[in-house]
């Protein structure tokens, strides 16, 4: 989705009732959403104090405005994910207590969104919890991209939700870097072979021509991830192997020895979010694997080597500035949400 100028339709993004903020942690992302959107970051206060603490607070009023909060939940040196949750709930908090009418948060990537179920006896399902803090502090809606289990993010909350979806931007992507190849997808674990079954389904329309499908075997315990089956054919195909998030990369690189040992050719990695953590540069250093491809909505770090050469990074900035601009007019984002 490229920019574009206003329009007059977009006349109301100028008015005075938006206001939009990014707390500092997630500037980067911002500041090109707000190029997108045509519309300032509003100003606001951070502050840290010697005993740990902070506090962060609008400078502009925001009383009977609609307000959209942009922080993207993620871990960085000197950032937790819990220091960014604390302080965008604080921030919210600050926005109500000041009167904002209606108040947005725009998480491109939604921090504990994996942790969505029982897994163990006495298990927290910390995806409800992270809702319940959202819902306490008087946030109205909860934008985000790509969610690792949509039936889960859509039970945990009890405010509205907007889940966008990068499938168009991948399949942008791949539709001219793949033109003229016979392609498959793959699943690396049965949990994403619907995820992997409609992305397949998306590109085959743009592209024409038959798309095979194939899913990895996968079992996880104590944190090992083990099993190397795949099903599926997909010898002379290059290869999309596709997931929500790419963490140690332990997962894909199973995939794409188990893809490249049947054949498979020029094989990709495509996942939403790029987490990369622990391994993640040898695990993604396979000679096998072409490219990485990823959105924007976590800045690449932790990578060195092959791999970080491999990183092929698409802007998501405008998916979201839409969404912005349709939600503020109170419009629809149908075509935004679906594939």
């Amino acid at each position: 989705m490229s920019s574009r100028p206003l329009t007059e339709q977009d006349a109301s993004l100028k008015s005075e009732n938006l206001r939009l903020f990014c707390l500092n942690a997630s500037r980067g992302f911002a500041d090109k959403l707000s190029r997108e959107l045509g519309v300032a970051l509003s100003p606001h206060e951070e502050r840290e104090f010697e005993d740990g603490e902070h506090k962060a607070r609008p400078l502009t009023s925001v009383r009977g405005k609609d307000v959209y909060v942009i922080q993207s939940l993620y871990a960085e040196p000197g950032n937790s994910v819990n220091d960014k949750l604390c302080r965008l709930l604080f921030f919210v908090g600050a926005l109500r207590d000041a009167s904002a009418e209606r108040i947005t948060v725009v998480a491109p990537y939604l921090a504990y969104a994996r942790k969505d179920q029982k897994s163990k006896s006495r298990d927290p399902v910390t995806t409800r919890y992270v809702a319940q803090m959202f819902e306490a502090v008087g946030t109205d809606r909860v934008v985000t991209l790509d969610v690792h289990n949509l039936a889960a993010f859509h039970n945990a909350f009890r405010c509205r939700t907007e889940h966008l979806v990068a499938t168009k931007l991948m399949v942008s992507f791949f539709s001219q870097v793949l033109s003229g190849n016979r392609i498959a997808v793959v699943s690396p674990d049965i949990g994403g072979v619907k995820r992997a079954e409609l992305f397949r389904q998306t590109l085959q329309q743009a592209m024409g021509g038959d798309i095979g499908s194939a899913f990895m075997e996968k079992q996880r315990s104590g944190g090992v991830v083990s099993g190397d089956t795949l099903v599926g054919d997909v010898s002379g195909r290059a290869t999309i192997i596709l997931d929500d998030l790419i963490s140690s990369g332990t997962t894909i690189a199973r995939a794409v020895n188990a893809c490249a040992a049947a054949g498979a050719e020029n094989i990709y990695a495509a996942a939403t979010h790029g987490v990369f953590t622990g391994n993640a540069s040898d695990n993604l250093s396979l000679d096998a694997l072409t490219k990485v491809v990823i959105t924007d909505t976590i800045p690449v770090s932790g990578l060195e080597g092959p791999a970080a050469g491999k990183i092929v990074l698409l802007d998501s900035a405008a998916l979201f500035a839409e969404a912005i601009r349709r939600l503020h007019g109170d419009g629809s984002i149908v075509d935004l949400l679906s594939l």
